[in-house]
């Protein structure tokens, strides 16, 4: 049995069972595909696959579904992840086009992923460790209150109000601005607190009272970025893979629910061929996943991944679609946190 005739029958039985959800027998793949070979040599490649680990027999079935192992060997031995449909990625475009800030842009993109994969979506906010300080804002308000906008490169807007004593001047306002933009943009939000420790010490007696309410205030916004959250959506799509996975779903809903979990595996996950990650079954590493796979992708702001997206469903899923979809949606997120 050849490489390439092998890798032709597997591909054949998990197009044919991702489709048909039902085990796959020697039969429809001789109906079905043009393999190029007669059905006795059919069935000798499907028992040299089965040996190999590659597809197995489930007990009340006389057809074959592929393995973990097979379905990585299908994944890996893809000739590229493939493009979107013009109707895709408009439906893409026209969605994401019109996010307002950044809950809104994660909020979107998980619901459009579970739309476009009919699996559950998975999205990841910006990592506080990637993420960097864009700009700071100081805006006098009416009365003694001072507005502190802190501006990421992800797009997050952050506000907190200051109490101050008097009246600000605009010079002392506008000396402030630019000092502490000079000190904190382009900077990791982890090193903030670091650079801005002895800017007090740069005004006079009279000002630093002030600049240390600033600094509270902005520290106080870096605490509300600290937190690592996910996003999902389209759990119940689980509930619609199929007989064979419905009994495989408690574990899986008790894993995602611990968002813990899937911080976790995004926040490990490398990108594969085409800037797309797959983990398949046990690879995993986590017992309540071993019938699920995830797909995934990072996506950037400024050059760089800050956070990645992706889905969650069973081992039998439709790879070539949902890799092209995720991929796809990470590279128009990336898009608009760069503009």
């Amino acid at each position: 049995m050849s490489e390439e005739r092998k890798l032709a029958v597997l591909r054949a039985i998990v197009e044919d069972y991702v489709e048909t959800r039902e085990p796959v027998g020697s039969r429809a793949l001789v109906e079905r595909h043009s393999l190029g070979v007669s059905p006795a040599t059919i069935r000798n490649d499907m028992a040299a696959l089965e040996d190999e680990g590659y597809i197995a027999q489930p007990h009340t079935s006389a057809g074959r579904v592929p393995t973990d192992k097979g379905y990585r060997m299908f994944v890996d031995r893809l000739s590229g992840v493939k493009p979107l449909s013009t109707a895709e990625k408009r439906a893409i475009q026209t969605l994401l086009d019109g996010a307002v800030d950044l809950d809104d842009v994660v909020g979107r993109t998980v619901r459009l992923l579970a739309q476009l994969t009919r699996q559950v979506a998975v999205v990841q906010y910006p990592s506080l460790s990637r993420s960097t300080v864009r700009h700071v804002e100081l805006v006098a308000l009416e009365g003694t209150r001072l507005l502190v906008i802190l501006i990421t490169n992800t797009g997050r807007v952050e506000q907190r109000i200051v109490p101050v004593v008097g009246e600000i001047s605009e010079q002392t306002l506008a000396g402030l601005r630019t000092r502490l933009n000079l000190a904190v943009a382009g900077r990791r939000l982890t090193d903030v607190s670091a650079v801005v420790a002895d800017l007090p010490e740069q005004f006079g007696p009279d000002d630093r009272t002030l600049v240390r309410a600033v600094i509270v205030a902005l520290e106080d916004s870096l605490d509300i970025e600290r937190e690592e959250r996910i996003v999902l959506a389209g759990t119940a799509n689980l509930a619609r893979s199929g007989p064979d996975f419905v009994q495989h779903i408690g574990p899986v809903l008790e894993a995602i629910e611990e968002h813990v979990v899937l911080l976790k595996l995004l926040t490990e996950m490398g990108d594969g061929a085409g800037g797309v990650g797959v983990l398949i079954g046990r690879e995993t590493a986590h017992i309540g996943l071993q019938e699920a796979s995830v797909v995934s992708s990072g996506y950037a702001s400024q050059g760089e991944v800050v956070a990645r997206l992706g889905v969650l469903g069973p081992t039998r899923m439709d790879y070539p679609n949902t890799m092209a979809a995720v991929r796809a949606v990470a590279r128009y997120v990336s898009r608009i946190l760069a503009s």
